[in-house]
């Protein structure tokens, strides 16, 4: 073999090598929730497109539907079946305890605010509780202020005791223990049918899901609490031997450029907007209606809320963290990200 022949032939390993080790790594992302959901058309498509960015075109990301129920996502990814899913934590009863936090009533903020303040109390406080082990948890998110949708009128607070109502779980199913709602537990995919067959008389979501899961059809009432009766907290997450498996330097863009607040606050913003859009529907829709809790209900809630609060961070005391430390940081960082 020649001098040249030699220098042209390790060119060409090297320029194997090079390829190689960037080509495209296709991230496999599991949805249990309707192909027109915000989470799907908005908050998915953005994450592959910041992943994509962050990476230079090395990773990029395939959504696939009905791959298992959704209180199966974290088991679908520990499997190795899917690379990414998202977790609503109230799905799985028990096995997230400090997650509840963020879902207290009360706070101050919208969507956005709790879901950047989610995750900065995380990574100070609630992590050490290691209730994703397994996986590695890439974004968290809190949908915005959860109201009352129902089939029948509700002008009072009091009108809601005895409403068959679907409940998340989690810190909602506190709150309606404490409205003396009749909790009704179904996923979200099942909310029309539950509420068109008359199975539920009320559901307990996000003002946003009237579009996605078309309340407006099936739950013509919102009532509607300053602040709302609860949050939902939900996690993004990935399966850890995926992630150990990409290249360094795409590891590090992804955590230093993505993954974590940058992420989170994205999918906060896009349930802002599903809120506002649905909320001038509701108001746009001439048999819709928007009732707001009078003043009365405000303070009469706000005992209730106290006393949901006051659970909620001796269950988190108790799970092994400082949960009035943990609740005192999460008012002052949504506070922060509102820019109070």
């Amino acid at each position: 073999m020649t001098k040249l022949t030699k220098i042209l032939a390790s060119a060409a390993v090297a320029i194997s090598m090079g390829t190689s080790a960037f080509s495209a790594e296709t991230i496999t992302i599991s949805t249990w929730l309707p192909p027109t959901h915000p989470v799907n058309t908005e908050m998915f498509a953005q994450l592959g497109e910041m992943m994509s960015e962050a990476t230079d075109g090395t990773v990029t990301t395939e959504l696939k539907s009905g791959l298992a129920s959704p209180p199966a996502q974290m088991d679908l990814v520990l499997d190795g079946i899917a690379d990414v899913a998202i977790l609503f934590h109230g799905y799985t009863p028990g096995r997230f305890v400090g997650t509840k936090l963020v879902e207290i009533p009360g706070y101050e903020g919208n969507a956005e605010a709790s879901s950047v303040a989610h995750w900065r109390v995380h990574e100070a406080i609630l992590k050490d509780l290691n209730e994703h082990r397994g996986v590695k948890v890439i974004a968290l998110t809190t949908h915005g202020p959860g109201q009352i949708h129902s089939n029948k009128e509700v002008n009072t607070l009091a009108d809601l005791s005895g409403l068959k109502t679907r409940l998340g779980g989690g810190v909602s199913a506190d709150v309606g223990a404490k409205l003396g709602l009749v909790g009704i537990q179904v996923p979200a995919p099942k909310v029309y049918e539950t509420l068109d067959s008359g199975a539920a008389d009320a559901v307990a979501m996000n003002l946003g899901e009237r579009i996605s899961f078309k309340l407006n059809e099936v739950a013509k009432n919102v009532y509607e609490m300053p602040g709302g009766f609860y949050r939902g907290s939900f996690s993004v997450i990935m399966s850890q031997e995926k992630f150990d498996s990409l290249p360094a330097d795409v590891q590090e863009a992804l955590d230093s450029k993505v993954f974590g607040e940058p992420a989170s606050r994205m999918m906060g913003a896009v349930w802002d907007k599903s809120d506002a859009t649905a909320r001038k529907l509701t108001l746009d829709t001439a048999d819709n209606k928007i009732v707001e809790a009078s003043a009365e209900d405000q303070a009469a809630f706000a005992v209730m809320a106290a006393e949901v609060r006051d659970k909620i961070i001796a269950e988190v005391t108790d799970a092994g963290v400082d949960g009035q430390a943990a609740y005192d940081m999460m008012v002052k960082e949504m506070a922060a990200a509102s820019g109070k």
